[in-house]
């Protein structure tokens, strides 16, 4: 691209294909790209939004109405509208709820911007007086919120059923807000700052198969492994468990070794000291106390014969992660040498025991006295169905989360967007603060009789967000592109980017 420094003559500064777009069109471009991704996800917001129908470049078809679950599958090409994008992942990773409200938040925020733009107010006003716009918004906010604990069951339950109220399994809503409060009151801990509530704490598997109200909350983990042999106990009850990072199996050397047997007596001595090794690993889980083995490595077939004598239910080959839940959920503490293990170390849990969900066997642990992590198995007649339950779920246990947290709660349906705006023109009307909008009613509503309640942190951080990304576009003025190896120059794709359609309601 060449560059004229006026009198003199062109210097080439950029290399050969770029393109630049300047001062008004590249603004104008950029706000309209932004406001495009904000238009895609506008007709799933609210308890009458429609799912989007999402279909990837292997044929994989995703089914959803989650704001950033469509933006994350689009293939976004535009530099503006992948600004758009990070709003939604930056909402989903501080508060898992709001994504779509931040989304058009920040798409309405340019669209009045363009406005100012055109009667020739300056980005850099428009800019300040979004950020104290911004700070004058989380006064309102913080002014208006009520106070929730962790044992306010009824107010939590609606702030989960509240961001499930758009969703297509809103039907179940009441049974999925009762697995979210509990799972995070099970696992939420209490520190001098408040309460903090962990994700990893929280397992979900998913089974397709039966009916959505087949989903349950498990007080303790389950582990995605069957027993090791067919001889041991289906079923242990008050179990003592060992944890173990080491591997019931002869150990074999680090350097390649030959053994040469002449005489059958050296082979069946052999033979006879390695199932003594085995056998000696197998007592010491034994002497322990130990119902009940979970082993991250290998179990050699011998050990699994005798462990099946002692009556000892063991899985083998146990993920880390999972490894960790049972850990925090039964108390046990990670033993790396078996011989060492001592009761001390055992876990304890009301009920382990096999149990085939569909095609798969798994092995539950239940009953935990305290458990800090819990499981939620989810149900539902199809993979897609039992997708968007876990996506549903997901919203729910995060705003039960961030309320429990932050401890405050708004009222939802509009209600405090509506506050906002009256409160930032300064001509907020008397009367009610949280009357919103009832779109299945047609008419305005209260919602707090309604019981559509939603975190103060949701609303924050939509604001927060939408206000970043909106005063980012807004000060571009000049957007250059290099040229692609293989698309050329412009906006294309990278090289080796692959193709995605996408088909929408």
């Amino acid at each position: 691209m060449a560059m004229s420094t006026g009198a003199g003559p062109q210097i080439f500064i950029l290399r050969e294909g770029t393109t630049r777009e300047e001062g008004r069109g590249a603004r104008k471009n950029n706000i309209a790209a932004a406001r495009a991704i904000a238009d895609a996800v506008r007709s799933t917001l609210g308890p009458r939004g429609m799912d989007k129908l999402l279909v990837d470049s292997m044929g994989d078809v995703t089914i959803t109405n989650d704001g950033v679950t469509i933006l994350k599958k689009v293939d976004v090409e535009h530099p503006a509208a992948k600004m758009m994008v990070e709003v939604a992942k930056a909402q989903d990773q501080e508060c898992g709820d709001g994504t779509t409200t931040a989304v058009i938040l920040a798409g309405e925020l340019l669209a009045n911007a363009e406005a100012l733009i055109e009667r020739k107010v300056h980005p850099t006003v428009i800019v300040a007086g979004y950020r104290q716009a911004a700070e004058k918004a989380y006064e309102i906010l913080a002014k208006r919120a009520e106070k929730v604990s962790i044992d306010d069951q009824e107010i939590l339950l609606k702030i989960a059923k509240t961001s499930m109220g758009s969703k297509s399994v809103s039907a179940h809503k009441g049974l999925l807000a009762d697995l979210a409060y509990r799972a995070v009151k099970a696992v939420a801990e209490r520190r001098e700052t408040g309460w903090t509530v962990s994700d990893d704490d929280i397992q979900m598997v998913k089974k397709p198969g039966g009916d959505m109200s087949d989903s349950a909350l498990i007080e303790g983990v389950i582990v995605d492994k069957e027993r090791v042999h067919p001889g041991m106990p289906l079923r242990v009850e008050n179990a003592r468990i060992a944890l173990l990072n080491a591997a019931l199996e002869v150990k074999k050397t680090e350097v390649s070794a030959e053994i040469r047997i002449r005489d059958p007596a050296q082979m069946q001595a052999f033979l006879n000291e390695e199932a003594n090794v085995l056998k000696t690993y197998v007592d010491a889980v034994k002497d322990a106390g130990a119902s009940v083995v979970f082993c991250q490595k290998g179990i050699d077939d011998l050990a699994q014969h005798y462990l099946a004598k002692e009556g000892i239910y063991a899985v083998r080959r146990v993920k880390e992660s999972d490894m960790k839940k049972l850990q925090k959920a039964t108390g046990a503490r990670l033993a790396n040498k078996i011989k060492e293990l001592t009761s001390a170390d055992l876990g304890d849990a009301k009920e382990v025991y096999e149990r085939k969900i569909g095609e798969d066997k798994m092995t539950f642990v239940t009953g935990c006295k305290n458990p800090r992590s819990v499981s939620i198995l989810i149900r539902g007649g199809t993979e897609h169905v039992v997708d968007e339950m876990e996506r549903s779920l997901e919203d729910a246990l995060s705003v039960v989360a961030v309320a429990v947290e932050d401890g405050r709660y708004l009222t939802g349906g509009g209600s405090a967007e509506m506050e906002l705006a009256q409160g930032l023109k300064e001509v907020a009307p008397a009367g009610k603060t949280t009357v919103g909008v009832d779109p299945l009613a047609g008419k305005n509503s209260e919602m707090k009789r309604m019981g559509i309640l939603e975190p103060l942190r949701v609303l924050k951080q939509a604001v927060a967000s939408a206000t970043d990304a909106a005063v980012m576009i807004l000060r571009i003025d000049d957007v250059i592109a290099s040229k692609s190896p293989k698309t050329g120059p412009g906006m294309g794709k990278g090289a080796g980017a692959e193709e995605s359609s996408h088909e929408f309601d």
